[in-house]
């Protein structure tokens, strides 16, 4: 238990970083993270050895899935006590804050499994095979769905993107 701590506390900001961007919520992200953690710390014996980093974003990602799965259920809610008038539409007045929300907001539109290797390999510089570790996939799967997110968000941003996907195939049979 003694290395845990210097392995385990430099990865924390990566970790916020890789929360607040599944959950899109500061105090959400921060209880994900504590969660995280907190099972880090009492299942660290049960850890095989290899990437300490990759072993807590898997951890992370799964507890993110299955907070989404719940809160699927049950509906979001919001206090009233924790909303202000930013939660009512107040307009941003700088640019590069709205250009922010707006690449926020196209990566939302990524279906899932894009959207969490994007966001392992490009933002939180995981390797192909740590993210197929943290994901539970192949690495080849993990190239594919990267390079499908990448294209689908280029055409977002560039605002061609439609809601069909351009690589479906229609395959007709004739009896």
């Amino acid at each position: 238990m003694k290395d845990m701590l210097p392995q385990v506390e430099p990865l924390i900001p990566p970790l916020r970083r890789y929360a607040r961007a599944l959950v899109r919520n500061r105090a959400d992200a921060d209880d994900l993270v504590q969660d995280c953690l907190e099972r880090a710390v009492s299942r660290w014996a049960q850890r095989r050895d290899g990437n300490v980093r990759a072993w807590l974003f898997a951890i992370l990602h799964n507890l993110a899935i299955d907070r989404f799965r719940r809160s699927a259920a049950r509906g979001r809610h919001v206090s009233i006590d924790e909303t202000n008038e930013e939660h009512f539409g107040k307009a941003a007045t700088q640019e590069q804050r709205l250009m922010y929300r707006d690449v926020l907001n196209k990566l939302a539109r990524l279906p899932q499994e894009q959207r969490a290797v994007l966001l392992l390999v490009a933002v939180e510089d995981l390797s192909y095979v740590d993210a197929a570790r943290v994901l539970n996939v192949p690495v080849g799967t993990i190239m594919s769905r990267l390079s499908r997110a990448r294209e689908r968000l280029q055409r977002e941003i560039e605002g061609t993107a439609d809601t069909a996907s351009t690589n479906v195939v229609s395959l007709w049979s004739e009896k």
